[in-house]
């Protein structure tokens, strides 16, 4: 890991010998730095969202709330405390909307890419500090990777929003007012944030399958991830002989498909002698593919979720739990890690020690991060559970897990306990959500600092497992 070092010079105000100046060198991580600057944005943030015009005449926000709310929206998650479509005016959901973009793009993103609009020339330190930011596995690239991610993001939204404004017509009386709900809905969905201003998300929309079609490609194209929304284009547009998608990109879309397909049929199989009961075939089948796919990261409802069964709680918080794919939008364990996991116990079930998939062998490091991110996220999950249980008496296990699990996978689907948490309640949930935006292998390697080289080993020995 390479280590910054900021020299500090105390000369009292006079100009004081080499052999003489005092120094102190300060070393900090890629990681560390990374850290700091989500910080800043959540700071940046803060202060949009306490400007002057961003409230309605006489609402009164207090400073937990705009924090909550700031972070909420730098980590695109989308729980609030509040009705935002009550609380802000238009320019205030326009400061949201551009808070949704700084996190939706990556803090390093967006620096980057201002960069390069006034022509500074990209550094060694700013390139390691956007391979952490989206979980790349080298420097190479760096730079094309956000130039292509800010093009991609941009078109995605700008088709949504076109299509969504044409349609809401049908809603609203004036073109201003179903434009700007286009653009927000489309905004929202592409980064996952799951913001509303309706007041309902998408409920009102329920019996409209086309706005739940676009929403729910909307939230498969944030929630894919960027490097395979290149690779499919670079397959698209250059048509290369021999060309081949990568293991990442393979693994990513297969598990993503997977949990697609395994979320709608639980969903669907659990509700339908509950919630879904009532319902016509093809209405009870959208209602599941879009809570599928809004479990990603996405926390878009088109159905009143608090109406579930508990069993379906449970199943939609472990889908929470696993998020959204790496150098994406969305946060959670991430849809690789889950995989490489799975494929693990499969091999070592089958007396293997290495994962052999599509041609490729997984290096046996990604597998101990696999691990690692999947143990640590669990002990969070438990010992924020643990907390609430004690700071929110009001509110039940299931309504718990179920607010945790959406913090940690950048979510913000809630069971109606988000505006009754405590002051500690709340902070629990900003720490979550901030974690599952930075991802635990950041925030581990925050914690623990510079890596130390070994200098000597121990003799190994065995010890009896299981």
């Amino acid at each position: 890991m390479v280590n910054f070092a900021i020299d500090v010079f105390i000369s009292g105000g006079r100009s004081m010998p080499n052999r003489k100046r005092m120094s102190r060198e300060i070393r900090i991580t890629p990681f560390q730095l990374l850290v700091s600057y989500y910080f800043i944005a959540i700071a940046v943030s803060v202060g949009l969202l306490r400007l002057p015009w961003v409230h309605q005449p006489g609402v009164e926000v207090s400073f937990i709330d705009t924090l909550f709310t700031a972070v909420s929206a730098v980590s695109v998650t989308g729980l609030t405390v509040f009705d935002v479509s009550k609380t802000y005016t238009d320019f205030g959901l326009i400061m949201l909307l551009i808070i949704l973009q700084f996190g939706a793009i990556g803090i390093m993103s967006l620096g980057t890419f201002v960069w390069l609009l006034v022509g500074k020339k990209i550094g060694m330190r700013e390139r390691q500090l956007i391979m952490i930011d989206h979980n790349q596995p080298s420097i190479a690239g760096v730079v094309q990777l956000i130039k292509e991610i800010a093009k991609i993001l941009f078109v995605i939204e700008a088709f949504g929003a076109l299509v969504l404004s044409i349609h809401f017509k049908r809603y609203f009386a004036t073109w201003e007012d179903s434009i700007f709900h286009g653009v927000f809905a489309a905004i929202s969905a592409t980064t996952n944030g799951g913001f509303d201003i309706t007041g309902m998300s998408l409920q009102p929309y329920h019996l409209d399958y086309f706005v739940q079609f676009v929403t729910m490609l909307l939230i498969v194209l944030g929630a894919i991830g960027f490097p395979v929304l290149i690779e499919v284009k670079t397959f698209l547009l250059r048509r290369k002989k021999g060309f081949r998608f990568s293991l990442f990109i393979k693994i990513t879309t297969t598990t993503y498909a997977v949990l697609f397909i395994v979320g709608t049929f639980g969903i669907l199989v659990i509700e339908m002698f509950h919630s879904f009961a009532g319902m016509k075939w093809h209405e009870a089948l959208f209602s599941a593919m879009f809570h599928s796919v809004s479990t990603r990261s996405a926390g878009l409802t088109t159905y009143d979720v608090t109406t579930f069964n508990e069993a379906t709680d449970i199943f939609m918080s472990f889908l929470m739990f696993i998020g959204a794919s790496p150098s994406s939008v969305g946060g959670g364990i991430r849809t690789t890690t889950f995989a490489i996991v799975i494929l693990f116990l499969l091999t070592y079930a089958n007396g293997r020690d290495e994962i052999q998939i599509f041609g490729r062998e997984v290096y046996l490091i990604d597998v101990f991060r696999s691990f690692v991110v999947i143990l640590l996220a669990l002990f969070m999950v438990l010992i924020a559970t643990m907390i609430l249980l004690i700071t929110e008496p009001q509110a039940t296990l299931i309504q718990i897990i179920f607010e945790i699990t959406s913090a940690f996978g950048t979510c913000g689907m809630s069971l109606g306990i988000t505006s009754d948490l405590s002051l500690f309640g709340k902070c629990v949930i900003i720490a979550l959500m901030f974690i599952g935006r930075v991802g635990l292998i950041s925030f581990l390697y925050t914690l623990g600092g510079k890596s130390k080289k070994i200098l000597y080993r121990y003799p190994k020995e065995r010890v009896i497992i299981g």
